[in-house]
């Protein structure tokens, strides 16, 4: 089982020669981390939480707290326990200097730079980037994440390829030092409907829809207990137990009529979307929930219902039901495109640019007129936004 941050923190921390007080402290902070390894509270207001009004108390608390925060700085993995990103960046990069400085110890290398060797002058150099580096992230994060180099140089921070080398550095480190550690059962996404393909030579496959045996509740009243009751003579007491057996079976019944509509429904939209499970996204076609309770006719919001926080698993990947509804952008043909395709469209276009001179949303949207579909750049920016992937100005490759 994957160990967790705490309990790989607590096992470093025992090594430590800490007082009682002191490991305490260092063990209170290492519980209060959040799941990406940040400290969220202050150091203050963690004392107030233990020492309420007492003063003198949540002074002494916070001297504990502050040795306990830099040992806790000192563990790996290295940025845990930071208060924000900008501290977390600068512990890395303190972290890799330190290591560089200690390769260049000055009773191995020669004092004038002119003298360095190979490997001292690619040593010295990298050190140099690192302390622009950390001069970066002593900035406002803005410039950092804009790529604000003629800011960040006015500034002083560094040369124009200084601040290009440790800007790239930067990119490299982890802004989240606990991300390993996240127990990754958690999200793991059980499929509540199966899609397989059967192919069949000479012939466009055809899809199985079936439920995920490992979601279907096994559910039965026990047939002692039914018989028993059946069997027994009327009697009052007897009267409220038949009434619940009457109902585990109304409840039984029930569960199998709810999966029952999820069946129906997948089936439903594997029939509507059969180009997305032949081709992928790109075949994606539009489809609206009145479609499909017209269809089997059921209310609108039972195929709402059933559709939310329910997943198929596809050739394609896992996705959840309402994935698979989207409404339709026009086209020159008349017709209308997916909002789902539209999106893969503009991911591959994406996928597809020149890093150093990214597409722009007005780009992208007129690269998509030429495909014949209307798509406006505001819309562009909602899927490209949805898409979690960055404007132009911050996709440039420097």
């Amino acid at each position: 089982m994957q160990e967790s941050l705490q309990a790989h923190l607590h096992r470093q921390a025992l090594r430590l020669r800490l007082s009682d007080s002191d490991q305490a402290a260092l063990r209170f902070l290492i519980e209060s981390l959040n799941d990406d390894g940040y400290l969220e509270d202050t150091l203050e207001s963690l004392a107030q939480g233990l020492a309420g009004d007492d003063y003198e108390q949540v002074e002494d608390l916070v001297h504990h707290f502050t040795v306990a925060l830099g040992m806790l700085h000192s563990l790996d993995p290295v940025g845990v326990g930071a208060r924000d990103l900008g501290e977390c960046l600068r512990l890395q990069i303190a972290a890799l200097l330190a290591g560089s400085r200690a390769e260049l110890d000055e009773d191995d290398y020669p004092v004038d730079p002119a003298d360095d060797d190979d490997d001292t002058a690619i040593l010295r150099h990298r050190a140099e980037v690192l302390e622009v580096g950390l001069r970066i992230c002593q900035q406002p994060l803005d410039l950092l994440a804009r790529r604000d180099i003629k800011r960040l140089v006015q500034n002083g921070v560094g040369s124009d390829s200084l601040v290009r080398e440790a800007i790239a550095l930067i990119a490299r480190l982890e802004p989240k030092p606990g991300r390993r550690f996240v127990d990754v059962e958690r999200n793991i996404i059980v499929p509540d409907v199966l899609v397989t393909a059967i192919h069949k030579e000479g012939m466009t496959p055809r899809f199985r829809v079936q439920l995920n045996p490992e979601v279907m509740p096994r559910l039965r009243v026990h047939d002692i207990y039914a018989n028993v009751l059946r069997n027994h003579k009327a009697s009052s007491s007897h009267a409220g137990l038949q009434q619940r057996l009457q109902e585990a079976r109304w409840f039984i019944k029930n569960i199998q009529q709810r999966f029952d509509t999820i069946l129906r429904v997948s089936t439903a939209v594997v029939e509507r979307q059969k180009n997305f499970f032949t081709h992928g996204e790109l075949a994606m076609r539009p489809l609206v929930l009145r479609e499909i309770a017209e269809e089997l006719g059921l209310h609108e919001s039972t195929i709402s219902r059933v559709t939310t926080a329910k997943y198929m698993a596809t050739p394609y990947g896992t996705f959840e039901l309402k994935y698979f509804f989207g409404s339709g952008l026009d086209t020159e043909s008349g017709g209308s495109a997916s909002s789902t395709a539209v999106r893969a469209i503009i991911k591959q276009f994406i996928q597809a640019e020149n890093p150093k001179k990214p597409l722009s949303d007005n780009q992208l949207s007129e690269m998509l007129k030429e495909q014949g579909i209307e798509c406006a750049r505001r819309t562009v920016a909602k899927y490209r936004e949805g898409l979690k992937i960055a404007p132009a100005s911050l996709r440039k490759a420097l």
